[in-house]
């Protein structure tokens, strides 16, 4: 294996010599099933004893794309994909939010069907930005650590061990905030335990997958961030004055 490369950013993601061919692809995937998770929230589901609601049966995924990012583009990948899929959120909250305050036709008799589906409840929504922007960040900046810390080695070690951190942030912060005061101890530890276990082992289990597009990719794109040198802000750009240098991969 090549020596570990610093991953060193300036004011841009990527430069004028390297550009990426698929990382906008990634990132569109990434939102949709965001959006798809939030959209679907509402729902309770039932699985044997367990309690997930519908974000947990497809959020999970969003995590999967969070290793991805970070393992190939760096914390800095990640960090824009994070923002981009905060404030596309934000977006699709406002725009449905206006699709039920627009009085309905009045031969169309499906108004209180599409508040049940689509209703915001202001709770809820803020929980669900709130988990996501802490669970996510958590998740990238561990996995970013875990890969300076093994030297690009055993992959599955950093997404697992991410995800243990990030999921576990997720899902107290939502579950805390959106049912906190409103149900029982027991249904709260319930859901909890049912949801955090529930997304470890569907990462865990997805493990193959993302080997392999993680291999892909940085064939593709021929780069392979090592996060050494990097500024771990949420807010942050990266380091000043110093530019992204891209790696070969190592083979």
């Amino acid at each position: 294996m090549t020596a570990p490369a610093t991953a060193r950013w300036g004011g841009a993601f990527e430069t004028p010599s390297h550009r990426y061919r698929l990382y906008d692809l990634c990132v569109n995937i990434f939102i949709a099933v965001l959006l798809v998770s939030n959209l679907v929230g509402s729902k309770m589901c039932a699985i044997g004893p367990f309690r997930i609601s519908g974000a947990q049966a497809f959020f999970p995924i969003t995590y999967i794309f969070g290793d991805i990012f970070t393992e190939v583009y760096g914390y800095a990948g990640s960090r824009r994909a994070i923002w981009m899929g905060f404030f596309t959120n934000i977006l699709m909250t406002l725009l449905t939010s206006l699709a039920l305050w627009l009085p309905p036709a009045q031969e169309w008799p499906h108004q209180k069907a599409f508040e049940t589906v689509f209703g915001v409840v202001p709770r809820f929504v803020i929980a669900s930005l709130v988990a996501y922007w802490a669970g996510e960040f958590t998740n990238s900046y561990v996995l970013a650590k875990m890969k300076v810390w093994t030297q690009g080695k055993y992959l599955w070690t950093r997404t697992i061990g991410s995800t243990v951190a990030g999921q576990f942030v997720d899902t107290l912060v939502v579950i805390g905030i959106a049912f906190g005061g409103t149900t029982s101890a027991a249904n709260i530890a319930n859901m909890v335990f049912s949801g955090y276990f529930g997304k470890v082992f569907y990462e865990a289990a997805m493990t193959p997958v993302t080997y392999l597009v993680v291999s892909y990719l940085k064939r593709v794109e021929r780069v392979d961030v090592y996060d050494v040198a990097t500024n771990f802000s949420p807010f942050g750009r990266g380091m000043e004055g110093e530019e992204f240098v891209p790696r070969e991969p190592a083979s």
